[in-house]
């Protein structure tokens, strides 16, 4: 469905494919610069397309060698070929074969999509449009075939030779070659087919299913690293016990092999039994990995080997349809890594990169609904709202209709679906009918873009004791949506007494619901509670109920009622928050310090006291204040960035001041001579002593800079060692220079790590940032060829230091604007992800705006853009 003309695709275009590809037969023999494919593809007629009709295949620069039809050469006259398209003008009526033959240079191919090269190895990547870069086909997700792969090698350059399914054979094939062949029995689209040939290490277990089948398991890695392999070995076995257990469903193969490579756009593929991934989400070490590294370690792999039923065994009819895989894959992986730590810590951290990434999404000209109606560039659709705000929906989905019932409804959909390429339609159908709910109108989250807001009202009336509700949504114009209906919006809540009892909600309040959840589904409603004994203070998006904003009128001696005694976690953390946020603004407006207000600092002085011990985790994200991005957000129109850091800042400091003697204690307290373990326990313990330095050191920057570099220099695992250098990257002078330094020359030989290293110094907020990073691009372990170089360099200055990206001069939008057009010709996918960083430029005030705009338009003026970067400009500018 690509046309690289920019042409739109429309979902109401969609029709059935006119033929269908029963079986694919490859034969890929791999070469540096000449690989050849020879592809038998079994085909027939469609019942369900238009008859007698051109075979039209997909392509993208690719180099026809010959053509058979029916195992006969075709005649010129028989077919059109081009580097994007194959057509046969007259196929036969009945069943037939179609012999392809086409030569492609891994080596060149710089796109990383299709067949190419990533260090000493050949891999894949095909989602989306990516297996038409190395055979024709119909380069579709409703089009299922069952491929077996034939894979030829030099022995001494790739021993190791892996393809999807189960390995069926493998021998010499002559001149120092040899060959394997993989058999995949389940069919699938061709955005599932993976091949990896290279010198390959690997870690290795077996897993036993429920049903008692054996399966080997595997992680390969580049050589000498399979040691840093045996976390993410053991997150995968962990994932498919989990699988098992919470949705019933059990791994299909004899063989599942993951695959890490150093070369990826993407973080990983879920390629039918053999994943491959990115290495930054698979090679972990105390040395080199942080807790953090290990939890997305274990979540990534996890979301991959989720797939295998949501995405794989079920996949999407159109890519309009991504959601359905993506969507609710980030939601099973969202709910395993709860079960492995901390639900309520696993929430907040999800919340806050779906209003980081999803809610900036939603309110600028990037804005598109859950499911698009329309693209250009398909891959500029996997987005926070496809993945993220996806995953909301079905989470609201399971609060409207209860677990029970949408168990059922995701074994209903497993049953009637496995082996189909699915619909929206068809998914939230058969949660309908294991509810016995209407859900067309929740259906409605799908279509809509935009991020809604809630605004409650209450008033207690004491001598009745009743306590009345007033909710009204809206959801602001998106493009294409000028019009808004209001959504269904399940809101958890519950009214907690001055002196932090929890009052009991009037049955009638929320009747018809499931317990304790209010569904706002009209643009207004009113709630009324009876027999309050006092006047109550509303916890309302318990566990952010809803992906919406909420404005609500409690002042701030409610909000710290709710801080210090709401049973709902996430709303403890969110009133903290909201304090937090509410100080900073008024630092904002005045552009002073704000007067010191006791209450904030006495609020969390009693809080370290009584959860620091019991929950560390949760409390490392009490002490976090929000960030520049949400105060930005809450700003919401003429953002000056330089006001928000200097007044976010203003009240960091005075916090660290007023709490330094509780913080260097807890700091005291928290440290630890036990080896270092990547588990949940020891893992909030560090966040939390981490979380004390940093507070700490903004109050008290020369005795901080001491005990970071200490720390530094004393630690025995990295999530220390890096969170002592983030201390000390804020603190100007040669402490920060030194560290630095030093931390360079430990890690010269460690790309990774190196990543961490050049992440951090693009998000100094300074102005002299610019030119260190321009210096940074000179350095060796620096290169515009590999995904992850950019994104930890160019990218961290783009998406993560506001002030400086966001220079009022314009020269960090120019620099981005420059590495953009840079990336365009030799990598489309990361240069549009990297322009997405101006997704909020129309908030900013009218200097930088303008500043931000000329950038915009000088990159869509530019000729031989790709339709990846065409679009994501064009859309930025309308």
């Amino acid at each position: 469905m690509r046309d690289e003309s920019g042409a739109v695709i429309r979902l109401e275009d969609y029709r059935p494919t006119d033929y269908l590809i029963d079986r694919a037969e490859l034969d890929i023999r791999l070469d540096r610069h000449a690989t050849r494919i020879l592809a038998k593809l079994h085909l027939r007629a469609n019942p369900a397309g238009r008859p007698a009709v051109p075979l039209v295949l997909d392509g993208d620069e690719l180099r026809l060698v010959s053509l058979a039809i029916d195992d006969v050469p075709a005649s010129p006259q028989a077919f059109e070929a081009s580097p994007e398209r194959l057509v046969v003008h007259a196929p036969p009526a009945q069943p037939f074969t179609l012999t392809i033959e086409t030569e492609t240079d891994p080596t060149a191919n710089t796109k990383l999509m299709g067949l190419y090269r990533s260090g000493s190895a050949y891999c894949t990547q095909c989602e989306a449009e990516g297996f038409r870069r190395i055979t024709y086909f119909l380069d579709r997700p409703d089009v299922l075939c069952v491929f077996t792969t034939r894979i030829e090698a030099d022995r001494q350059e790739a021993p190791v030779l892996l393809g999807n399914g189960n390995p069926v054979a493998a021998g010499e094939a002559g001149g120092g070659r040899h060959f394997a062949i993989w058999h995949d029995p389940f069919p699938k689209p061709c955005y599932l087919f993976a091949i990896v040939g290279g010198r390959l290490d690997k870690v290795a277990d077996r897993f036993t299913t429920m049903s008692g089948r054996a399966v080997d398991v595997a992680v390969y890695v580049e050589p000498g690293k399979a040691a840093d392999a045996t976390y993410a070995l053991d997150a995968l076995k962990r994932s498919m016990a989990w699988d098992e257990r919470v949705f019933g469903r059990e791994y299909d193969l004899d063989v599942f092999n993951v695959v890490a490579v150093s070369d990826f756009n993407m973080g990983a593929m879920e390629n039918k039994g053999l994943n491959i991934f990115n290495d930054k989400y698979v090679l972990a070490s105390a040395e080199t990995a942080t807790d953090a590294d290990y939890a997305n370690i274990e979540a990534i792999i996890a979301h991959e080997y989720f797939h295998n039923w949501t995405g794989n065994r079920i996949t999407c009819r159109d890519w309009f349809q991504l959601c359905l895989k993506e969507g609710l894959t980030v939601f099973r992986d969202q709910e395993f890594s709860a079960d492995e730590r901390s639900r309520a810590v696993k929430r907040i951290a999800d919340v806050r990169v779906l209003r980081a990434q999803q809610f900036a999404e939603d309110s600028g000209p990037l804005a598109h609904p859950v499911r698009p109606r329309q693209y250009r560039e398909i891959n500029n659709f996997y987005t926070a709202t496809v993945y993220e705000k996806g995953a909301e929906v079905i989470r609201m989905l399971r609060t409207l209709i209860g677990d029970d019932a949408f168990r059922r409804g995701m074994d209903l959909y497993f049953d009637r679906y496995d082996g189909t390429a699915a619909t929206i339609e068809e998914f939230v159908a058969c949660f309908a009918e294991a509810s016995g709910r209407d859900l067309g109108h929740f259906a409605q989250w799908y279509e809509q873009a935009g991020t809604p807001t809630v605004n409650a009202r209450g008033h207690y009336d004491a001598e009745a004791k009743t306590y009345r509700l007033a909710l009204t949504q809206v959801t602001p114009p998106t493009p294409g949506q000028p019009e808004k209906a209001p959504q269904v919006i399940p809101i958890r809540l519950g009214l907690v007494g001055g002196s932090g009892a929890e009052i009991a909600l009037s049955p009638a309040a929320t009747a018809g619901h499931m317990p304790g959840v209010f569904v706002l589904d009209g643009p207004s409603a009113t709630l009324t509670f009876t027999n309050v004994p006092e006047k109550p203070v509303p916890s309302l998006l318990r566990g952010f109920s809803a992906p919406v904003r909420l404005e609500i009128d409690l002042d701030e001696d409610e909000l710290l009622v709710l801080f210090r005694y709401d049973s709902d976690a996430f709303n403890q953390w969110q009133s903290a928050q909201t304090v937090a946020t509410r100080a900073i603004l008024r630092a904002v407006g005045a552009g002073t310090p704000p007067a010191p207000d006791r209450r904030m600092a006495d609020a969390l002085r009693h809080f370290l006291s009584m959860r620091a011990g019991s929950d560390p985790a949760f409390a490392a994200q009490v002490l976090a204040l929000p960030t520049e991005a949400d105060i930005a957000r809450e700003i919401g129109h003429d953002v000056d960035p330089d006001a928000v850091h200097r007044a976010r800042q203003l009240v960091k400091v005075e916090l660290g001041a007023a709490l330094a003697a509780e913080l260097a204690e807890l700091y005291s307290q928290l440290s630890s001579r036990e080896p270092y373990v990547p588990d949940a326990a020891g893992a909030g313990r560090r966040a939390l002593r981490n979380a004390c330095l940093d507070l700490f050191a903004a109050g008290r920057p020369a005795e901080g800079e001491d005990l970071a570099m200490r720390q530094f220099r004393d630690a025995d695992n990295m999530t220390d060692r890096f969170a002592a250098l983030g201390v000390l990257s804020h603190l100007p002078g040669a402490a920060r220079e030194t560290a630095l330094a030093e931390f360079s020359e430990r890690f010269r030989n460690n790309a990774l790590v190196l990543d961490k290293w050049f992440s951090l110094q693009a998000m100094i907020p300074e102005p002299e940032t610019l030119e260190r990073l321009r210096g940074l691009m000179r350095h060796p372990a620096f290169s515009m060829g590999n995904p992850n170089r950019v994104r930890s360099l160019i990218g961290s200055f783009a998406m993560a230091n506001l002030t400086q990206f966001n220079r009022a001069d314009g020269a960090g939008y120019d620099f981005v604007a420059d590495m953009v057009l840079a990336l365009d010709a030799r990598n489309p996918q990361v240069a549009a992800r990297l322009l997405t960083a101006f997704r909020t430029w129309k908030m900013l005030e009218p200097r930088r705006r303008a500043e931000a705009e000329k950038a915009l338009r000088r990159v869509a003026g530019t000729p031989g853009l790709s339709p990846d970067v065409a679009d994501i400009s064009g859309r930025s500018l309308s």
